[in-house]
């Protein structure tokens, strides 16, 4: 077996072996119910693939996860753990929201939703920097000082909104004048309802870009090369204060672009806890999608399937169901990697 088939089976095999698994656990959980399992991943698919709006749904959620994971997976390449996600998505939207609300109403939606997008890109960076400064100068663990910013930020935006922007007797800003992406339902009307937009050619836009970066640039392999070996990187003339500063810096650009599904393409305002969840969860989707841009993508569409999928099947079973298959979903990838890449590099070794 050669070297590159050893690599594709390692990121594919733990992510099939983790969700044959939650098929099983997900099984049993139904048959405790009194239910069919069958019956009830048939309406879990009707649900969110089976018809428009339900597909719609599932896109709208994924678009969000694809940045978030987007933002965990490349400082985890690093080897950095960005938990800020929460916060750089919430400054993002945040960025967007004020932006547009400042831009003229007639200024043309693909220029005012370019500057917007930047904004987004510029206030997640923000909250971004700040970890991976401390880090790369005093060498502060990013993990503690992310978990910190989140309420940090997240508490300042909120009180931001309720003492200066907000619309009398609500949480949220004024609507945007300019900056509104068009809804998947402007072109057709068969997602009539859904949130589903325009943003989510920006997520895969996005992925696209962070897959040329890590795998075809010079900088990407600097920063793949401090995650690997810092200490042989850095004596090869690769700074590591400068790699980690950058790889933080874009995990919170990208978190902070998947704030504007929410604020442009859906309610067209800033409103708070608009994405509650969505950062954290971002961490499983970039676990589960081994750190890949190809893998978060799918790994996204999985973790929205089962989120839109649990208010389906919520009628017969409860939908806290689809959460425990999703941690079912983490806790096994996490379990059977280590154990899959062994196993294969065994083999290969066998076979030369």
């Amino acid at each position: 077996m050669s070297d590159r088939a050893v690599r594709w089976d390692e990121a594919l095999l733990p992510p099939a072996m983790a969700l044959a698994i939650a098929l099983v656990v997900g099984d049993v959980l139904i048959l405790a119910f009194g239910q069919s399992p069958g019956h009830v991943f048939g309406i879990l698919l009707e649900g969110t693939w089976g018809n428009a709006y339900g597909f719609g749904q599932t896109l709208y959620k994924a678009t969000t996860l694809v940045c978030t994971g987007l933002a965990v997976a490349i400082p985890l390449r690093a080897g950095l753990f960005n938990i800020g996600a929460e916060s750089q998505l919430a400054a993002g939207g945040f960025a967007a929201g004020v932006a547009g609300i400042v831009l003229p109403a007639g200024m043309p939606w693909p220029l005012a939703a370019l500057v917007c997008l930047v904004a987004a890109a510029i206030g997640g960076g923000l909250v971004g920097a700040v970890p991976g400064a401390l880090k790369a100068k005093f060498g502060a663990s990013e993990v503690i000082v992310t978990i910190m910013l989140n309420f940090v930020v997240l508490a300042f935006l909120n009180w931001i909104v309720a003492a200066k922007l907000h619309v009398p007797d609500s949480l949220h800003t004024a609507e945007i004048a300019a900056g509104g992406i068009p809804r998947f339902a402007d072109f057709t009307l068969a997602f009539r309802g859904s949130a589903a937009n325009l943003t989510l050619l920006v997520a895969l836009t996005l992925a696209a870009a962070c897959w040329w970066f890590l795998f075809r640039t010079k900088g990407g392999y600097e920063l793949r090369a401090v995650g690997l070996q810092p200490e042989a990187a850095e004596n090869g003339g690769i700074p590591l204060g400068r790699t980690w500063f950058r790889a933080m810096l874009i995990g919170g650009a990208l978190a902070g672009v998947g704030g504007i599904n929410y604020v442009l393409g859906y309610k067209h305002y800033y409103e708070e806890g608009f994405g509650s969840g969505t950062g954290y969860m971002g961490i499983a989707v970039a676990l589960v999608g081994r750190n890949h841009p190809a893998g978060i993508v799918l790994s996204a569409l999985l973790f929205a399937t089962l989120s839109q999928g649990g208010l389906a099947v919520n009628a017969i079973v409860p939908k806290q169901m689809m959460e425990v298959l999703q941690a079912v979903v983490i806790l096994a990838v996490a379990v059977s990697a280590p154990e899959v890449k062994r196993v294969l590099r065994a083999s290969a070794k066998t076979n030369a």
